[in-house]
């Protein structure tokens, strides 16, 4: 996995403020925007979230991704879902304060692994504050609805899209015959989520926000892969 062991863009969030403006010098020398400081913060790491917001204002950057909490079955998912929403209350406030907007990954194993969930989590939220980000590619392994639906359901909360695939593979077959399946990442064109659909589908829902490229497949080297992503996108 290129992409873990030889990141070279990780920021370390004990220095983000320090670091932001050349994030920011970095930016401009490249007439690039920062759409997302893409933290792996959780909710109730309120310190550290308010630091991110504050370097969030100075790189000029609009949205924070914070991590909702994991579903393993340890806690009842009605008192985590509550317990969540009730910090989401003081992050929106924090947010609020410095005018950015605090974002949340539908993802496999969070307690928002589908677009209903998503919207359940913030519609008692200001969408200019607290948003979604739709990952089509993490729908294949949980969570996967109707993408019109889903992207009509989010509406106003739909803050950010990332864009990657996934498929389905046989993983092993267990002593009795049972087989069991596992997901795999591919290439854009090679997976279960119909990302030609999603990108048409977000386009006619006039969706102006930004599509990122999550590519976790290793299949071509990282500017290989990036340039036929690239190619795939503007291709639609």
């Amino acid at each position: 996995n290129r992409y873990w062991t030889y990141n070279l863009s990780t920021v370390d969030i004990s220095k983000i403020i320090e670091t932001a403006p050349v994030l920011k010098d970095i930016s401009l020398r490249y007439d690039l925007e920062i759409c997302c400081l893409s933290t792996y913060l959780g909710l109730w790491d309120t310190e550290n979230i308010e630091n991110a917001l504050k370097a969030a204002g100075i790189a000029g950057c609009r949205n924070i991704r914070v991590n909702v909490p994991v579903y393993n079955g340890s806690e009842n998912y009605r008192t985590l879902f509550n317990r969540a929403q009730e910090q989401i209350k003081v992050l929106e406030k924090l947010a609020a304060s410095y005018e950015k907007r605090i974002i949340f990954e539908i993802h496999m194993g969070n307690i928002i692994p589908s677009a209903s969930a998503a919207y359940r989590l913030v519609s008692p939220f200001d969408p200019r504050f607290i948003g979604v980000i739709y990952d089509p590619g993490n729908l294949v392994t949980e969570g996967y609805e109707n993408y019109q639906m889903g992207i009509e359901l989010l509406g106003e909360y739909l803050a950010h899209v990332h864009i990657k695939n996934s498929v389905w593979k046989q993983d092993k077959t267990e002593p009795d015959g049972t087989v069991r399946y596992r997901t795999a990442w591919v290439p854009f064109k090679e997976g279960c989520a119909d990302l030609k659909k999603v990108l048409r589908l977000l386009k006619a829902a006039g969706y102006d926000g930004f599509v990122s490229v999550e590519d976790f497949s290793n299949d071509d080297d990282t500017r290989t892969k990036l340039q036929k992503d690239i190619e795939f996108i503007k291709s639609v």
